[in-house]
């Protein structure tokens, strides 16, 4: 058995090692019997190990997924491919790190199609066709791409979530809405696809937030609001600054949940007071104001901007009321 290139092995995938990768590297059976005799291996599926016997973390059981499901592809180093890489909520996982919101999902591992093999708990398996094209290998452990696994997530949630989901990857600079797009296309079957290619087209024009997202369609759009602008990098005296949305004469600022700690709050007001000493007047907006009453706010709008032609959505919308008053 080839102890050194063992150990090595087990520090690359965070203490865990699969049966075959010990076969591979010229153990056996009986050495594997011996190290869980001794302690220095647990069992955490069939034929995969991990070197204490705590709790495992969460990188420890993506990676025990991943060897309970591959196959593997070795030359004698245990190094190469192990035919299976983390897919949607896990790769997110992995890619954006501890405290994420994907950390409580099962593992999702990612096989070819051809593959067949019974998931061990806490395990889900998808099977792909086109594998190579969306793995990166490289990593470890191996996963999904960002672009891959952010449309998998998206097509699965329901629409708020979804945009939450889209918007997340792109406002990380993990990715962008063009190479969404590009994921999008490649793929044969996606549910709600044509939803969320004009969700992806809205965010090439600017929008960056489920918020942001939520006032295009719910606010601006139905109500005929036009002119605006979206990200627009403006210095202040207190540094440069992006707008979410800016008309002539007017900030509309987007605040999510985050907004609501002090340190943002704080920064915020600045900002405000900034645009006032420009001449500018700004007004806030969070999630009642646009997914609650987006037609209410629309009619206050209109009012701050009588300047700017507006319809109502509907024969019962508030903008037709404000129009009258």
């Amino acid at each position: 058995m080839r102890s050194r290139d063992i150990l090595d092995l087990l520090e690359r995938q965070t203490g865990v090692i699969s049966r075959n990768q010990v076969l591979a590297l010229e153990g056996d059976d009986n050495d594997l019997r011996r190290l869980v005799r001794q302690r220095r291996l647990v069992r955490l599926h069939r034929g995969v190990y991990v070197n204490h016997t705590g709790r495992p973390s969460w990188m420890q059981q993506a990676w025990a997924g991943l060897l309970a499901v591959g196959r593997c592809e070795t030359d004698g180093s245990a190094s190469e491919r192990i035919g299976a890489v983390l897919g949607g909520n896990s790769a997110l996982r992995a890619d954006c790190g501890p405290g994420s919101r994907w950390s409580s999902a099962p593992i999702e591992v990612l096989t070819d199609d051809q593959r067949h093999v019974s998931a061990p708990e806490g395990v889900v398996i998808k099977r792909i066709g086109d594998l190579d094209r969306v793995a990166r290998w490289n990593l470890g452990p191996p996963r999904a791409t960002v672009e891959h696994a952010t449309v998998s997530v998206a097509a699965r949630l329901d629409p708020l979530d979804a945009i939450a989901v889209l918007t997340a990857a792109t406002g990380s600079r993990m990715t962008t809405a063009d190479r969404l797009r590009t994921e999008l296309d490649a793929r044969v079957r996606v549910s709600g696809r044509g939803w969320i290619e004009s969700v992806l087209q809205d965010m090439a024009q600017g929008t960056c937030s489920a918020l942001e997202h939520g006032y295009l369609t719910l606010v601006e759009r139905p109500h005929g609001l036009t002119g605006a602008r979206r990200q627009v990098r403006d210095r202040m005296a207190s540094g440069a600054v992006y707008r979410d949305v800016t008309y002539d004469g007017l900030i509309v600022e987007l605040d999510g949940l985050q907004h609501a700690q002090t340190v943002h709050r704080d920064a915020d007001l600045d900002r405000d007071l900034d645009a006032a000493l420009s001449g500018e007047r700004t007004v806030r907006l969070g999630w009642g104001q646009v997914f609650e009453r987006p037609c209410r706010t629309a009619s206050r709008l209109a009012r701050l901007l009588p300047h700017v032609p507006m319809h109502p959505c509907s024969s019962g919308c508030l903008v037709a009321r404000a129009d009258a008053a």
